[in-house]
């Protein structure tokens, strides 16, 4: 017998190529539902969720690998086209409408049919969407058709997720600032030191940091200045923790000679490719550090490491008024259009 639902799909109206959502976006969409025939529905519904998750495994001894998984709800919201009928002890709920203001008929006739439907995206602090070594943070649009003695049908569409990047925080514009001192041992005498600073700890996609390198080289040995900025990638499930890093960006300073004092300055774009700093998941961890070290031969290199914050691309004043008038979608529309750079 010829199955009475044909094809149930979901789409939305993106606001940018990538189709990046931001906090307060209004995402828009409908799900349609092909039908052969008279067909009684018994819940029809869209939900949209954001969702991280991890999963990985180590082995312990040679028969013993150990699976590790754990997942977070970032947010959920569910609206309903049709729904079951209220049973007892069961809490209200609100339905959908269509255009002339009136409840969805539970009985559909051949044909195509569309449900519009407009999420907005919460102003809660959530992480980006984000996908690494073991894990990752996804945000879908899910349509689920239920029916009496039939399997449900669904259907799923990602989207990007991106928040704001808010640099009034005050620890973001604080200077960051490491010191270190070696003293020679083996083969040589006197002493190195290493002060560098950095002006903010918070930086948008695609800025510049200015690094500054103070080094005093009382040691009779050559040192060469070396910068790596580092992503480092922590999952966390069942007590358990484990971390990947990736360099992105390598820089050399020229050698300082023995009984020299330096100062090296250095900027650093940060790439636009990369992911927002993610620090508000309780599963998974997205960091950056900026590492500095001395090359010193046949010695200890010392080293120092700051943080920082990758934020997304900054909109200033002008531009907002500037899409505001030339687009009149709004700056919600403009902040999400920028995050096409991250992506």
């Amino acid at each position: 017998m010829a199955c009475s639902v044909k094809n149930i799909s979901v789409t939305f109206d993106p606001l940018n190529e990538s189709n990046t959502f931001t906090n307060g976006d209004h995402l828009s969409g409908r799900v349609t539902l092909e039908v052969a025939k008279e067909t009684h529905i018994n819940k029809l519904f869209i939900k949209a969720k954001g969702k991280a998750s991890v999963l990985w495994s180590e082995n312990y001894g040679k028969n013993n690998v150990v699976v590790y998984y754990d997942k977070e709800t970032c947010f959920k919201s569910i609206q309903y086209f049709i729904q079951e009928q209220k049973t007892e002890g069961q809490d209200g709920y609100s339905l959908l409408t269509n255009e002339c203001g009136q409840c969805y008929s539970r009985i559909v006739e051949p044909g195509t049919h569309v449900y519009p439907f407009t999420f907005q995206i919460p102003h809660q602090d959530m992480p980006a969407s984000f996908k690494g070594y073991h894990g990752k943070v996804v945000y879908f649009l899910e349509a689920k058709l239920c029916r009496s003695m039939t399997l449900p049908k669904k259907d799923k569409v990602h989207f990007n997720y991106v928040p704001r990047g808010d640099m009034s925080v005050p620890d973001l514009m604080m200077s960051q600032h490491g010191y270190k001192e070696k003293k020679m041992k083996l083969l040589t005498s006197g002493s190195v030191t290493m002060d560098v600073h950095i002006e903010k700890m918070g930086f948008h996609l695609g800025e510049q940091m200015t690094v500054k390198i103070d080094v005093v080289n009382n040691s009779s040995r050559t040192v060469k200045p070396k910068l790596v900025l580092y992503q480092k990638q922590s999952f966390f499930a069942s007590k358990k923790k484990t971390v990947r890093t990736k360099e992105l960006l390598k820089e050399k300073g020229d050698p300082i000679k023995p009984s020299t004092k330096e100062t090296v300055t250095k900027v650093l774009n940060i790439p636009t490719d990369i992911s927002v700093s993610i620090l508000n998941c309780r599963v998974l961890k997205v960091e950056y550090r900026l590492k500095v070290n001395l090359d010193i031969k046949f010695a200890y290199n010392p080293e120092i490491k700051l943080p920082v914050v990758v934020l997304p691309v900054c909109v200033t004043q002008e531009d907002k008024d500037l899409m505001n008038i030339d687009m009149g979608n709004g700056f919600e529309s403009w902040t999400s259009k920028q995050a096409d750079l991250i992506n």
